[in-house]
């Protein structure tokens, strides 16, 4: 089910309580803020809604929801009854590891690599770990999102793992990144692991699809870019060649 802001799971659970609880809905309507117990629902009620919100959803809820409101019991049935994103998208680049390991970890230049970004502030180093703000291009509302993520590089078992430190509409983000050689390049994989705050303007299920959408575009971007880079450093190469030889020939 879509939920809005909570509104029409909030309808639900307010259907619930007057139908199996014993709610007053003229009550109810006359304060929304009120909690059950203030509305009057007894122990016996609160686990009339238990039961029933078990079985509808999946999901319990707390000995203590007696002191919650109906639009905060509403807000953490969704919550729960949300399952956590999680994507897995890929990519095979015609160019060596080592190129392409290079080529993406290297942030700061990451406004050259993704469409998505406007600015990258490098804000600490330590080692293999990076922390930095990303700034997006303003969106079709002119907003320009903005947030802070830490990366650390494993350059041997060639795996990055990232997180979010400023979160915003995020509870939080983990990507996790994996390259391997395959035949024909490699292989870049991104595994984002995430869930949403009750406050997101969309949920766990709209920004899974929205991440699996933009990542195969910036993927594709990435491809590109480093396939061309490789191109030209393989011309480089045999041009060098071409000239150490035509020396040797002197």
């Amino acid at each position: 089910m879509t939920v809005t802001h909570g509104r029409p799971l909030t309808a639900e659970i307010t259907n619930i309580l007057v139908a199996h609880c014993g709610l007053d809905a003229d009550a109810a309507a006359r304060a929304p803020a009120a909690s059950l117990e203030e509305l009057g629902m007894d122990s016996l009620a609160l686990l009339e809604l238990s039961a029933v919100v078990a079985d509808r959803w999946q999901v319990r809820i707390p000995e203590q929801s007696g002191q919650l409101s109906i639009p905060a019991v509403a807000d953490l049935v969704a919550r729960r009854a949300d399952p956590p994103g999680h994507t897995e998208n890929g990519v095979l680049i015609d160019a060596p590891l080592d190129l392409v390991w290079e080529i993406t970890n290297d942030v700061q230049n990451w406004t050259e690599l993704f469409t998505e970004y406007a600015v990258v502030e490098i804000l600490h180093r330590d080692g293999h770990t990076v922390r930095f703000r990303l700034t997006m291009h303003p969106d079709e509302n002119g907003v320009a999102w903005s947030w802070v993520s830490e990366r650390t590089a494993d350059p041997v078992s060639r795996q990055v793992r990232a997180h979010r430190v400023e979160n915003g509409p995020f509870e939080y983000m983990r990507i996790h990144w994996r390259y391997t050689e395959e035949e024909g390049g490699t292989r870049m994989t991104w595994v984002q692991d995430f869930a949403m705050k009750p406050t997101a303007p969309v949920d766990n299920a709209a920004m899974t699809e929205r991440i699996n959408t933009n990542s195969v575009i910036q993927l594709g971007v990435i491809k590109d870019r480093v396939e061309r880079i490789a191109r030209q450093r393989a011309e480089q190469g045999r041009a060098a060649g071409d000239e150490a030889t035509e020396a040797g020939d002197e």
